[in-house]
């Protein structure tokens, strides 16, 4: 169990946030590193460190993601998108077994329709019984201009906890062309709160 004189005060991490377009607008590439600092137990701040390419994608999108990463975190949101049998039903489809780590594989199907749900599969640690991966897609597109999107991503063990590691996020454009987004997290530090963990996913 954790040491409760020394709970989890923040999390800090490095984020690479990389997205390419491909559409009516030609071919478009940006780039954003950034510090991320979660607080337990709702806060997200970022620190942009380098903003490369094009304008248009990084005020657009990479902005506004950010912003949402942070609404995410509201107390009101944490509950309606909290992977749980409120919002969720839950399909067994089979057991796989690792040399490194077996999971649990489930359907996911999200029982309303909501911006920060999700329908697809997950993948749970069958020791730690946290999820190592989703492939899923919105249960609610979260712009008008994304006509459908695909989305994976994957988690790593860091001390107790499990934090994000990549994302990799495919969006089909309502106009023609596509969109591809991929965030590559690094560099954890961990100065102890279970809250910090459980505000990451």
């Amino acid at each position: 169990m954790p040491n409760v004189r020394k709970p989890w005060k923040a999390i800090q991490a490095g984020a690479t946030y990389r997205l390419n377009y491909h559409g009516f607008a030609g071919n478009l590439q940006s780039q954003m590193i950034v510090k991320v600092v979660y607080r337990a137990p709702s806060t997200k701040e970022f620190t942009i460190v380098s903003e490369t390419g094009s304008k248009l994608l990084i005020n657009r999108a990479f902005h506004k993601l950010l912003e949402s990463e942070k609404d995410a975190l509201n107390a009101k949101n944490r509950r309606e998108g909290a992977l749980n049998e409120l919002n969720y039903e839950f399909t067994l489809i089979r057991f796989e077994r690792t040399p490194e780590r077996s999971c649990y594989v489930l359907a996911v199907r999200p029982k309303v329709s909501n911006q920060f749900l999700y329908r697809g599969t997950i993948w749970v640690d069958a020791t730690d019984f946290a999820v190592q991966r989703i492939e899923a897609e919105p249960a609610k597109n979260p712009s008008f201009w994304a006509k459908k999107s695909q989305i994976l991503q994957t988690y790593i063990k860091t001390g107790r906890f499990w934090m994000p590691s990549e994302n990799d996020t495919t969006a089909m454009v309502r106009f023609g062309g596509n969109a591809v987004l991929n965030i590559d997290y690094e560099d954890y530090e961990l100065n102890q709160s279970p809250l910090a963990a459980a505000a990451i996913h």
